[in-house]
């Protein structure tokens, strides 16, 4: 039958996962680190997807597909539900408050910035320190990133978040390697580009996890 139904531009989607957290019908699936649609006749044409891509890599289109099976759904669900493990930790047990906290995924804008103080971490930081969670993510919004790895200018994308969200501070939290001093000097520049007047704490620390300075 002709319906509508989602299609995804594989060459404009960053795999950040959202429409995957957004397709309640489950749908959507991410392979080799892009968005498909993997299941037809999962996809209803409501396009909850839609507005949660902040790449606008997700669209409608009318053509030749198998009907919405809403029983294939909901058996799909309680198969999931009846695999799922029981959880370990408490309710309201999360720190994050934002997703994606990629810095190169996160869109400039987003209602977790708003009067929030932002933590700028090195991608290793997390696995290096064990109270990470704790000691630097707990009442911050997290951006994190890999100056070695990503090969892109962090200052330019976080100075656009420093101008346009009401930020009240920012952390740094980096490791004491060489390579990592690039997330520290961008969020330098980022911050005097930015023409805001903000705290700024920078936290290195060592590859057994210890805190070097504050």
């Amino acid at each position: 039958m002709k319906r509508r139904i989602i299609v995804i531009d594989e060459g404009a989607c960053t795999g950040c996962g959202l429409c995957v957290t957004a397709c309640h019908e489950g749908a959507i699936g991410l392979e080799n680190g892009k968005a498909r649609l993997l299941r037809e006749n999962y996809c209803d044409g409501l396009g909850d997807c839609l507005p949660a891509c902040p790449a606008g890599a997700i669209a409608f289109e009318e053509r030749e597909a198998p009907a919405y099976d809403h029983a294939a759904v909901l058996a799909a669900k309680r198969a999931a539900s009846a695999l799922s493990p029981v959880p370990v930790r408490p309710a309201g047990g999360d720190t994050l408050l934002h997703w994606p906290v990629q810095l190169k995924l996160t869109p400039v804008k987003a209602p977790a910035f708003r009067r929030a103080e932002l933590l700028l971490a090195a991608d290793c930081a997390a696995y290096a320190h064990a109270a990470f969670h704790d000691d630097f993510i707990r009442g911050r919004a997290p951006l994190i990133g890999c100056p070695k790895l990503d090969g892109v200018d962090y200052a330019e994308k976080l100075t656009a978040i420093l101008r346009d969200n009401e930020v009240i501070g920012l952390t740094v939290a980096r490791m004491e390697v060489p390579c990592c001093d690039g997330l520290e000097q961008a969020a330098r520049r980022a911050l005097a580009a930015s023409g805001k007047v903000l705290p700024l704490r920078v936290a290195v620390l060592t590859t057994d996890g210890r805190v070097l300075e504050q």
